[in-house]
């Protein structure tokens, strides 16, 4: 998730009452819910998609979630012994006890690779004793409906904490919601990605969440062969719709493994990459891309040029590649929705 969200749970989780176990608790919660983050930066040092291979990774397995909750705590503790040092520790603030840092900014970690779990991306959870990826296919990276329930109950929380009211209730009222939210959310996706009425036979489809609409998804239909079928904005069986198709390049035909070996933005695109297809262009250019991210104002992020040669068979006429063989059956499409196509 961005990091105005992450921010916002940290920002909750204290209003809800955690910030009076100790001094700095706020800091600890909120700077500790974006922790996992520092990877970042890597833009420094890699170029291009490298980045993709590299982020969401070490930062985010079990021994960092456990080292830097401990930098953090120790960062904060020394602070406050600098400030009282210096006769300027601010005397409303409490006591600092760095066992209830330490906790709390371990609190804080935790929430930053539950809420990356819940998008497309992927992260790799158990880095880095495995490189596995996981997806928790329930929101879009950037949720302004999680935005504004957040934002909303941590600004009434601390408008009641000024005026001396219950300021904790708002705030725990916003993460129930929250999580009610969230669950729904989970719930609309494995009911999509089932889609029994589709009678798939390709293997189960991602319900991967869009921006701004939280009741749709894009419906992607897996295929190893690089020919993806996806039926745009889904939202239900009544949905009036077109199934796309993405993916130009027979994958099997093209020496990928072999280019990853010298290329190291293919390495990391390929080591990411959950859906990838190969795309032509009407010069005949190739570029690698990913079918979760196909929105023009994305796709570029996402994306890898790859030389003409490294493929040999193409699902379309413009090259002068052999055609593999097509998919038998094709993809089924529910009665409704055929019943509009031309």
């Amino acid at each position: 998730m961005d990091n105005l969200t992450h921010s916002l749970v940290g920002a909750l989780l204290g209003q809800a009452g955690l910030k009076k176990k100790t001094g700095l608790a706020m800091p600890a919660l909120i700077i500790g819910a974006n922790l996992p983050d520092v990877d970042a930066a890597c833009f420094f040092w890699l170029d291009g998609v490298e980045h993709l291979g590299f982020r969401r990774g070490i930062t985010h397995g079990p021994p960092a979630l456990v080292l830097l909750p401990l930098i953090l705590a120790g960062l904060l503790w020394g602070f406050d012994r600098w400030q009282a040092r210096r006769g300027r520790r601010p005397a409303a603030r409490r006591p600092v006890n760095f066992k209830w840092l330490y906790l709390l900014s371990l609190i804080g970690c935790l929430t930053h690779p539950a809420f990356d779990w819940l998008n497309s991306y992927g992260i790799r959870l158990l880095e880095p004793f495995s490189h596995r990826w996981f997806y928790g296919d329930t929101l879009f990276i950037i949720d302004v409906w999680l935005w504004a329930l957040m934002g909303f109950t941590l600004w009434f929380s601390l408008r009641r904490e000024k005026r001396g009211g219950n300021w904790m209730q708002p705030a725990q009222l916003g993460i129930v919601i929250a999580l009610a939210y969230i669950g729904g959310n989970w719930a609309t996706s494995r009911s999509m990605s089932e889609l029994g009425n589709l009678n798939v036979a390709y293997g189960k489809p991602i319900a991967s969440p869009v921006p701004f609409a939280f009741w749709q998804r894009d419906i992607i239909f897996p295929d190893p062969n690089g020919r993806y079928e996806i039926l745009p904005r889904f939202s239900g069986s009544s949905a009036s719709q077109k199934v796309e198709h993405l993916g130009d390049v027979y994958l099997p035909s093209c020496q990928l493994a072999e280019l990853a070996k010298t290329d190291s933005q293919v390495g990391a695109f390929l080591f990411w990459s959950r859906t990838p297809f190969i795309e032509q262009g009407s010069d005949g250019s190739l570029t690698l891309r990913d079918a979760r991210f196909t929105d023009p104002r994305a796709a570029g992020r996402f994306s890898v040029p790859l030389p003409q040669e490294v493929c040999s068979s193409y699902f379309n006429e413009r090259s002068g590649g052999s055609a593999p063989p097509t998919r038998d059956p094709p993809l089924p499409v529910p009665d409704d929705i055929a019943a509009r196509q031309p």
